[in-house]
C-alpha cells in the first residue's frame, strides 16, 4: 500500500517518476517508481537492485531506460535505506520488501495485470525468491545475478565479514540460513518463463552462478533461455548494455500467455 508519493527529478521527458513510500512488514519502505509520460495502460516491472547499503543504490537513468521500453517500474531501495526504516538482511526478511513491491505495482492504476521481474547482481536472487514465492508472473530476468548465497560466500573474501554480519555467521556456522537465502533449492515452485544473462567472465558474480540456475531449471523441466556474453563481464560497455535492455525487454513481453514446461496451471 502507498503511503506518500513524490516527483521526483527524471533523466528523461518521456517518463515520469516518484519517490514512493509503501508499507512492508509494518515497515516504511521507499522506493524508485518509473513510468512512461503518456498516458495508457503497461505492463509492469519490478526492479530488484544490486549491492547493499548505498552500493549497488538505484539509478534514475537505469530504471528509465526500461520504463522507456514502455513499462510501469518500480525498484524499492529495501528496507533501512535513504531513510526506510528497519535494517536490511541481504535476501533475507527483506524479501517481503520486494513481494509488498509487487503487490503495490499490481495495483497501479496505469498497469495492465502482467508483470515482469528482473534482478541485476545480488537482485537476481531476490527475483529469484519472488518468482518461487508468488503467482502469477509474466516472466522473470536475473542479470549477473546471484544464485547461490554459498557460492557467494565462498567467491567473494571481500563481502564475508559482511555476510557474516548480516546473516549471522558462515555458510559452516549457519547452513540453514545461507540455504533459505539460495532459491535453487526452491526452484520446483518457479512457474514462469525465465532469461538467464550472464557475463563470462563475471568476478562479482561469477558464471558459475548462472551455470547453477541453468541446470537446476532444466533438471527440474523449467522455461528457461540463457544470454551468455563470452568476452564481457559483471557491467557491460554502455552501447551493448542498452541493445541488451531493449532485446530482454522485447523478450519480457513476447512471454505473455507463455506456459512453463511440465506446469499444468
Amino acid at each position: 500500500m502507498e503511503l506518500t508519493r513524490n516527483p521526483y527529478p527524471s533523466p528523461v521527458a518521456s517518463v515520469k517518476m516518484h519517490e514512493v513510500i509503501y508499507w512492508s512488514d509494518g515497515l516504511r519502505v521507499k522506493g524508485l517508481l518509473a513510468e512512461p509520460a503518456e498516458e495508457g495502460t503497461y505492463d509492469a516491472f519490478l526492479y530488484l537492485r544490486g549491492g547493499i547499503k548505498g552500493v549497488g543504490m538505484v539509478r534514475p537513468s537505469r530504471i528509465a531506460q526500461f520504463a522507456q521500453q514502455g513499462f510501469v517500474v518500480f525498484a524499492p531501495y529495501y528496507r533501512g535505506n535513504r531513510g526506510g526504516e528497519g535494517n536490511e538482511d541481504f535476501a533475507g526478511e527483506d524479501r517481503n520488501d520486494v513481494f509488498s513491491a509487487a503487490a503495490y505495482l499490481r495495483d497501479h492504476p496505469n498497469v495492465n495485470g502482467s508483470l515482469h521481474i528482473f534482478g541485476f547482481s545480488r537482485g537476481g536472487v531476490m527475483a529469484l525468491q519472488a518468482a518461487v514465492e508468488l503467482e502469477n508472473i509474466t516472466s522473470m530476468v536475473t542479470w549477473g545475478g546471484v544464485s547461490d548465497m554459498e557460492l557467494t560466500y565462498r567467491e567473494r573474501k571481500d563481502m564475508r565479514r559482511m555476510m557474516k554480519r548480516v546473516i549471522g555467521g558462515s555458510p559452516k556456522t549457519q547452513p540453514e540460513s545461507y540455504k533459505w537465502r539460495t532459491p535453487l533449492y526452491d526452484a520446483e515452485h518457479i512457474h514462469c518463463p525465465v532469461l538467464i544473462i550472464h557475463g563470462v567472465l563475471d568476478t562479482n558474480v561469477t558464471f558459475e552462478h548462472a551455470v547453477r540456475l541453468e541446470n537446476r531449471l532444466k533438471e527440474l523441466g523449467k522455461k528457461c533461455d540463457t544470454w551468455y556474453y563470452e568476452h564481457f563481464d559483471h557491467n557491460f560497455p554502455p552501447l551493448e548494455n542498452l541493445s541488451v535492455v531493449k532485446k530482454l525487454t522485447t523478450w519480457m513481453k513476447h512471454q505473455k500467455g507463455v506456459k512453463n514446461h511440465g506446469d499444468a496451471s
